[in-house]
This record gives C-alpha cells, structure tokens and sequence, in this order.
C-alpha cells in the first residue's frame, strides 16, 4: 500500500489537529509531544503535522510517498538514481517517533521528497538528514551529502548553519531548508 505524505509545520498543533480531524473525518493516528499523524483512508494520504513557531504561518516541511516495504524504498532510489536524480539514502534512521528506510530527492524547485518505509514505532523523534550538497557542489561524484541548519526534513529547525564554513545563505541555497540570511 502506498499513499502520498504531506508534512506540515504548524504554529497551533491542538488547533491544527482539529481541524484536519474535522476535515478528513478522522483522528490522528499517532500523537506525541510536538507532532501528530493522520492515515487517511480517502484519499490515500499520510498527514504530518510538526510543531512550529507560534504566530508564524502553516508551512510546508516536506513531501513524501510512504510504501510499504524496504525493497520499494530500494527499487526507487534504483529508479530514481537511474532518471538522474541526486538520491541519499537513510537506512535505519529514527525519524518523526518511527524507525525508517528511506531515500531523499529534491525537486526542481528544491522541495524536499521522501520515499519511505516504517519499520517500526519509536519512543524518540530523532532526526533524519536532507541533501544539502547537489551533484555540481559536491564534486563530481555527487556523493557528499550533510545536514544543514539542524533541519531534519521530517524534524525541525535551528535556523543557523551547523557546518563549519558554511553560512546561512549557502546552507540555504544549497538544501531549501529554510536557513535565515
């Protein structure tokens, strides 16, 4: 069973859960501390609510396509690195209070996609890296990836750089992750 993801970061989480509750007529699926999901029967989809910034506007934070096997994880960064696309891959990554396979690509307007299996419930959020370094900035190989700015695609925001030497507008210009300048 596959199902799109959509995850959005929230200024009022008990505010958004009703409502999202309310429009798709259903309740979340799982609930932790800053963060809920929604698996929403019709149409197929995977709601993610992160906790924000009060007073700041819903944003998104990242897209993704949950499938149901490590082996689907596979087959598309396969096909993915085929067409290709920058992939980086995460296995056995602790990710939004769940143990997860996935891979990482970017689109063209640099939004953040994950293809994603649950392996299993955790009791942690945990992080999970974003590309950071396309193929053309991160030398031919195209293989050096990192985190930036603390952002975790699927976890949360420092807003200040945490490489060495990078600053916020090249951690910026590089991943999408929403650095401030």
């Amino acid at each position: 069973m596959s199902r799109v993801q959509l995850a959005l970061r929230v200024s009022d989480l008990e505010g958004s859960i009703r409502f999202y509750s309310s429009l798709f007529g259903v309740e979340p699926a799982k609930r932790r501390p800053g963060y809920a999901n929604f698996a929403v029967a019709e149409p197929p989809l995977k709601l993610v609510l992160l906790e924000g910034e009060a007073g700041r506007p819903t944003q998104m934070d990242h897209l993704g396509v949950e499938v149901g096997t490590t082996e689907e994880v596979d087959d598309a960064t396969e096909r993915l690195s085929r067409l290709g696309l920058f992939t980086q891959v995460e296995d056995d990554t602790t990710c939004c209070y769940a143990r997860q396979d996935k891979v990482w690509v970017h689109g063209p307007g640099n939004e953040p996609w994950e293809v994603y299996t649950v392996k299993e419930d955790s009791p942690e959020f945990g992080t999970s890296g974003v590309i950071t370094a396309m193929p053309e900035q991160a030398g031919a190989e195209g293989a050096e990836a990192s985190t930036c700015c603390g952002v975790t695609a699927c976890c949360s925001h420092d807003e200040a750089p945490t490489e060495p030497g990078v600053t916020a507008t090249e951690a910026k210009t590089a991943s999408g992750c929403g650095c401030v300048a």
